[in-house]
């Protein structure tokens, strides 16, 4: 594989599962080092024992709700690794409830991971960024661009993070830092896994909208999420990536 992040560090939210250890991944095997913010201490040490003996992996445990400990790590980073080259938000959660009933914890709670706290690492890690001329990308969802009963919580957080994403973009671009979005559909993730089971998520509604006809493997999100890191996307920011099989622009429904 071509190690064509050599030399290059990454940070990734949310790293220790589903995308964002696909992501990990991916950029490990190509030659870059990262390091996985997880609040999961359990999901952080079995990831990290996954990873080949010649992957530069560091795991930290981080609540992206809370500031100072996101702040912390951004100061490890920065001690340890000595650079920062790349972001992923990742961080995520999804607590589905009638919006007639939702109470104020069952909202902030969703915002709180999501927006702010993909808000609260962006901060963090700007110092760094600028230093590297380096690159940002959110993962915003098509929730992002569609309307899902049951979740406006997680619609407007991942809408939300679109309006970030492309607020930054053009601030911090006098800094040399490019920020963008990916969104990614229907996903085999172990999140999506345990939802199912708890009776939360239907497969197979979902299923028959995609027009590929199939749920993403977390790698083929990955994809475009380093590809959005790369040099190979030097001219692209602001922009929002749907790898989603199709879903938000089917209209067959019509014919």
């Amino acid at each position: 594989m071509n190690r064509i992040f050599s030399n290059s560090t990454l940070a990734v939210t949310g790293g220790a599962s589903g995308i964002g250890w696909a992501t990990t991944a991916e950029w490990c095997g190509r030659g870059g080092s990262a390091v996985i913010l997880d609040f999961s201490s359990e999901n952080l040490e079995k990831a990290i024992g996954s990873a080949p003996e010649e992957w530069a992996l560091r795991g930290l445990v981080v609540d992206v709700t809370d500031r100072p400990a996101v702040d912390a790590a951004f100061d490890s980073i920065e001690s340890i690794e000595g650079r920062l080259d790349g972001l992923v938000n990742c961080a995520g959660t999804a607590k589905p409830t009638a919006s007639s009933c939702m109470s104020d914890d069952e909202w902030d709670s969703v915002l709180q991971v999501h927006l702010t706290g993909a808000m609260r690492s962006c901060r963090a890690a700007y110092s760094l960024l600028k230093r590297s001329g380096g690159s940002i990308v959110n993962i915003s969802s098509v929730a992002g661009v569609l309307g899902m009963p049951q979740r406006a919580s997680y619609n407007s957080v991942k809408q939300g993070l679109i309006g970030l994403t492309r607020s930054l973009a053009v601030e911090w671009a006098q800094d040399g830092i490019r920020v963008n979005a990916v969104g990614p559909g229907y996903t085999a993730t172990p999140f999506n896994s345990a939802l199912e089971e708890k009776g939360l998520l239907d497969p197979t509604p979902i299923t028959s909208r995609i027009p590929l006809g199939r749920w993403a493997r977390p790698e083929e999100i990955a994809a475009g999420i380093v590809f959005l890191l790369s040099s190979e996307a030097s001219f692209v920011t602001g922009h929002t990536l749907m790898v989603d099989g199709g879903m938000t622009i089917a209209g067959d429904w019509y014919g």
